[in-house]
């Protein structure tokens, strides 16, 4: 089986992400980084590289198989939380010291 690639711009910043559904039958693998800006910051990384591995069919059953809407719905889960906000925050305004 090989990967599917998808493209998605969340919040201004351009992302890759590829699928695998099955691998050798035992699990599946998502593969998230930012291109543009590339290795931006993201919610579920902060290097802009994520490397997932699941159980087979969950994407599938919680998202009708909608690999883009999986990643959208994790991105803007995580930014809720405060280390996210707190992110958010310091980069608009620049460190002082």
């Amino acid at each position: 089986m090989k990967y599917q690639t998808y493209r998605l711009n969340w919040q201004g910043i351009e992302i890759e992400a590829r699928y695998l559904s099955n691998h050798l039958d035992v699990i599946a693998h998502l593969e998230i980084k930012s291109i543009n800006p590339h290795r931006a910051s993201l919610p579920i990384t902060d290097t802009g590289y994520l490397s997932h591995f699941h159980q087979i069919g969950s994407i599938e059953r919680d998202h009708d198989g909608d690999v883009v809407a999986c990643v959208l719905h994790w991105l803007d889960t995580r930014a809720q939380g405060p280390s996210w906000k707190r992110y958010v925050e310091e980069s608009r305004q620049g460190e002082l010291f």
